[in-house]
């Protein structure tokens, strides 16, 4: 309970609270270590790979969406030199990226299925580590069982250059696999690429992204590219190149209307979704610092909370006790 509450709630404070009001009085220290505990025993029980699983969890025959992402938090990191004049540790508070990964299924409608929680969790082990995680879940979930097999996401190299080599370890079946760049950063990246041109009106720019957007849609992703190496030619700043190369190189992956005609989608907002849920309102803050270790514990306890799994979470913490008592 205390574990569920502390990833439920804003902070530790706020679960002292409700707890207070249900008859129970813990200080805030023994609340942090029972649930930082209790993340640790779930963690033991994923990484050698006995994550419970039912009937509905069966990735056979089925049509799965991954995503991965990063957000941001402050982690604490210590400081070198003399601690304050209260004895106080110095350190610093540096902006660093978890990375999250998730896991669903859609139905032939291209929507969610309802029976099938999704799978969240993420790390802070930069992006081999947030692969080494999605591996032991796509494997434990016998995803080379699966009819198809989407990734999407933004266009960042740690993310496509790994894809690859992730589907060859997994045994997948090339055709079944498809690589996807979301369509809503690809409108945004023509909107930056528009707004290259200085001599254009707002109307003009608008104008522009519009039709080159029909044209993604329409299968077109060759004339875009070209369109947009057009408007980047001779000219050699960083933020052209930047965009220039963007296209070029997920030319492969701007295949919308192919993905479409699966009924599959063509967006990440659902890893989007889970970065804030899990990360932005719980880790991410004013004045708020993590240790590293102590922000992946809270990012797995608040994954498996909102991705509705929180069910397996306890089987998981519960069967690595008995484990150690054995």
């Amino acid at each position: 309970m205390v574990s569920a509450y502390s990833a439920l709630l804003s902070s530790f404070e706020e679960v002292r609270q409700v707890l207070c009001d249900h008859g129970i009085t813990l200080d805030v220290k023994v609340i942090r270590k029972l649930a930082y505990r209790y993340a640790e025993r779930g963690r033991a029980a994923q990484q050698a790979g006995q994550i419970p699983l039912n009937d509905e969890d069966s990735l056979q025959g089925r049509r799965v969406f991954i995503s991965t992402d990063g957000g941001r938090t402050r982690l604490r990191e210590k400081k070198r030199g003399p601690k304050t004049q209260k004895g106080r540790t110095r350190y610093h508070g540096k902006w660093r990226e978890p990375k999250l990964l998730i896991i669903y299924v859609v139905d032939a409608e291209g929507k969610q299925e309802k029976s099938f929680s999704p799978f969240i969790d993420g790390c802070f082990n930069g992006p081999d580590g947030l692969f080494r995680l999605l591996k032991a879940y796509l494997e434990s979930l016998c995803v080379d069982q699966a009819d198809q097999v989407l990734f999407v996401a933004d266009g960042a190299h740690w993310i496509w250059n790994r894809v690859p080599g992730l589907v060859r370890k997994l045994g997948l079946n090339p055709d079944n696999v498809h690589e996807l760049l979301d369509f809503y950063h690809a409108v945004e990246h023509l909107g930056k690429v528009a707004g290259l041109r200085k001599k254009w009106s707002a109307k003009e720019r608008k104008s522009w992204v519009t039709k080159h957007r029909g044209l993604l849609l329409k299968g077109e992703a060759a004339t875009v590219v070209q369109a947009v190496q057009a408007i980047c030619r001779g000219r050699n700043s960083k933020a052209i190149k930047t965009e220039r190369e963007y296209f070029v190189r997920n030319e492969h992956r701007l295949s919308f209307p192919a993905i479409k005609a699966l009924n599959l989608p063509i967006g990440s907002g659902a890893i989007e979704s889970s970065i804030r849920r899990v990360v932005n309102l719980r880790l991410k803050g004013p004045c708020t610092f993590w240790y590293k270790e102590n922000a992946a514990k809270m990012i797995m306890l608040r994954s498996y909370y909102k991705a509705g799994r929180w069910n397996q979470l306890k089987l998981m913490a519960n069967s690595h006790i008995s484990q150690l008592a054995a």
